[in-house]
């Protein structure tokens, strides 16, 4: 099984490092001094289930790796539209493209079945430029439950969790599928696939549309969020209101709005990823966790007011990172 890890940070590079010890091939895309290092000492993976080394080719040049079975994305969604480039060179007629975002992904509509079935989302695929550069047809979906993050060039710091659900947009339990859980699993990490895997979307979107766009507004950690009692009232009313978006969409994700508080309290002082992006000066991922969400509100006719005006605060501020990038 050969494997193209497009945009090997965090994510990627763990990912990558756990098949590489499961006997696949391979391949990681990168840039700068991490694509350096890993070029010349590997993937170091420091990790509370045990530290080790993968050496797996790394480089910046798709066209050097050549066409693969999977392309696993651990782009940014906002980089999807511009991501032709890096990769065209490694797509076959029968590849497939594993794309580890959060919020609501480009290939949502496609084989949802229903009135909504092939509707395209503007907020994430606006004009179908996600669409034309990764066609539907070839997506698995994937929700990451597991937390990394570069320590250095190269060295990639395991904090929590194991899990990449899987899923094929038509709720198939498909060969590709099982392929390439059954490759995860060997390197160590757990892979389920699911048919409804569109609930683990919103089950985690549930926390992400919330906390992501306040902790930027706010500055504040996942603890302070919650503790604080009218910012507090604020998220539990955004969470509502994605629960019956997802409802009328047909979904009916396992989850409450009391347990999911209940957890991001006890992830303590964490700073999201879109704080951390914020702070870094790099454009916010809130199209895909918001701006999405309210989309699918207008077209289901659900009253999402907390969400609107949230969505409108954020998207201000996210123009104004991006125009000093």
């Amino acid at each position: 099984m050969k494997v193209a890890v497009v945009g090997a940070g965090a994510i990627g590079a763990y990912v990558g490092a756990a098949l590489d010890r499961a006997g696949a091939d391979v391949h990681l895309i990168a840039r700068g001094p991490h694509l350096a290092a890993m070029r010349e000492h590997g993937v170091r993976v420091l990790s509370p289930r045990g530290d080790f080394t993968a050496r797996v080719h790394a480089t910046d040049r798709p066209e050097d790796i050549g066409p693969v079975d999977y392309v696993f994305l651990g782009l940014k969604a906002n980089s999807y539209a511009a991501c032709g480039p890096l990769v065209t060179p490694l797509l076959k007629d029968s590849t497939a493209v594993i794309a580890a975002q959060n919020g609501i992904p480009w290939w949502y509509f496609h084989g949802h079945g229903g009135p909504y079935d092939g509707r395209r989302v503007e907020s994430v695929d606006p004009g179908g430029s996600v669409s034309a550069v990764l066609p539907p047809e070839r997506a698995i979906g994937c929700v990451v439950y597991a937390a990394t993050e570069l320590e250095g060039p190269g060295v990639v710091r395991h904090l929590e969790g194991t899990r990449f659900s899987i899923g094929e947009p038509d709720r198939s339990i498909s060969p590709r599928c099982l392929e390439f859980s059954d490759a995860m699993r060997t390197g160590g990490l757990k892979c389920p696939v699911e048919a409804e895997l569109r609930e683990d979307i919103w089950i985690k979107l549930l926390g992400n549309i919330s906390f992501n766009p306040i902790s930027a507004l706010t500055r504040a950690t996942m603890r302070e969020m919650c503790l604080h009692r009218s910012t507090r009232e604020v998220i539990e009313l955004m969470m509502s209101e994605a629960l019956r978006v997802a409802e009328a969409l047909g979904c009916r994700p396992d989850i409450s709005v009391e347990r999911r508080l209940a957890g991001a309290e006890r992830v303590g002082d964490h700073r999201t990823s879109t704080l951390q992006d914020l702070e870094k000066g790099k454009p916010l991922e809130l199209d895909v966790l918001l701006a999405a969400v309210v989309e699918l509100a207008a077209i289901s006719d659900v009253a999402v007011p907390t969400l609107r005006t949230v969505d409108a605060i954020s998207d201000l501020l996210a123009r104004g990172v991006t125009a000093a990038a």
